[in-house]
């Protein structure tokens, strides 16, 4: 028994060790490695495990204290890297509601500037905790009533003298006497001036969408219509006389505003094109339209357009109150032209050579 088992074993590794079976078992081998790769093949490609994301967003914790008694009022957690200082205002607000967004100011050091909404926390912020200081601004309102309320005024007050309410003249003094043309032109230049800057407003310019304090709008009203009664006052009074030269003086003077005021307009126009706004504005280029050819000598010409309306009226109604009110517009506008020139020097060097602020080869 024992024997017969070991000739069955030897027989075995006899067939195993034949060249038959060699072969039998390779076939057998490349049955399956075929039936192994067209098994991969019909999975599709190999997917790497998605990579896991260890990063943890950051936050901020930023503490407000009392610019006058340094003394800690809030504190706002929980801040985002991409999160302003608008997005601080509206938490500082929901916690306080009395101090309305418009009303809060921050500054990063105490007497610095204030901050503006646009500017993201991680811009300022050393360190996870941020420190601001705040200050009641008071009541604000928007740029856009400011000057709404600068241009309207002016316009209804002059159509009041314009018209000799009762009131302001004397009835038998106006009826007795005839107006010179001087007044009716007078009016139609004013009236234009300020329909202009009132559809401007509305339509051409990109205001702000920040707020000024209530007290600006209070002075910017008392000027504009405390000027405009004064100048209307006298231009429109039944005593008034027409200007030395008549009406040739008036002529070329009112003809001369109008340019002044085409200008200006289309000046405004090119300003407010987007290329010209936002801190990725470009420096300001004239275009086919010849009112456009002063950016060639001037960084501002719109105020020497301006400046040019203002004097053309002073000349054509030769009265003392205009020229009082044009040369307190020149000077303010002048200082004005100079801060944006000093602006312009440092952005956009290249375009500024031999350009004067204002005026041409002067100022």
């Amino acid at each position: 028994m024992f024997k017969r088992q070991k000739s069955l074993v030897s027989e075995s590794k006899r067939d195993l060790s034949s060249p038959g079976a060699t072969r039998f078992t390779a076939k057998n081998d490349m049955r399956k490695f075929q039936s192994f790769s067209q098994l991969i093949l019909s999975a599709g490609p190999l997917k790497s495990a998605p990579a896991v994301k260890h990063s943890k967003a950051a936050h901020f914790e930023i503490e407000i204290l009392d610019a006058q008694t340094r003394k800690q009022i809030c504190i706002v957690d929980k801040m985002m890297q991409t999160s302003t200082i608008h997005d601080i205002k509206q938490k500082f607000h929901k916690t306080y509601p009395k101090w309305c967004p418009s009303q809060i100011g921050l500054q990063l050091e105490h007497g610095g500037p204030f901050l503006k909404d646009y500017i993201t926390i991680q811009s300022v912020a050393a360190s996870s905790i941020v420190t601001l200081y705040f200050t009641d601004l008071g009541r604000q309102v928007r740029w856009t009533t400011v000057f709404l309320a600068e241009y309207t005024g002016p316009l209804l007050l002059y159509l009041l003298f314009y018209l000799r309410i009762p009131y302001i003249y004397d009835v038998k003094e106006s009826s007795r006497r005839s107006r010179h043309l001087v007044v009716h032109l007078a009016c139609f230049c004013h009236c234009i001036h300020y329909i202009r800057y009132l559809l401007e407003t509305l339509f051409v310019h990109k205001v702000s969408a920040g707020h000024t304090p209530l007290k600006n709008l209070i002075k910017g009203c008392a000027f504009y219509w405390g000027f405009t009664s004064w100048i209307a006052y006298y231009i429109n009074h039944p005593r008034y006389t027409p200007p030395s030269f008549g009406n040739r003086q008036v002529t070329v003077s009112a003809i001369n505003f109008l340019i002044c005021e085409a200008g200006n307009h289309f000046i405004n126009v090119v300003l407010a094109h987007p290329n010209h706004t936002g801190t990725n504005a470009c420096f300001p280029s004239p275009n086919y339209n010849p009112f456009t050819w002063m950016f060639f000598l001037v960084s501002c010409p719109n105020y020497t357009y301006e400046i040019g309306s203002w004097i053309s009226f002073t000349v054509m109604t030769q009265t003392l109150p205009v020229g009082i009110f044009t040369l307190l517009m020149s000077i303010q506008m002048s200082l004005w032209a100079q801060k944006k020139h000093k602006i312009y020097l440092k952005k956009f060097n290249s375009y500024m050579h031999r350009k004067s602020a204002m005026i041409p080869f002067i100022l």
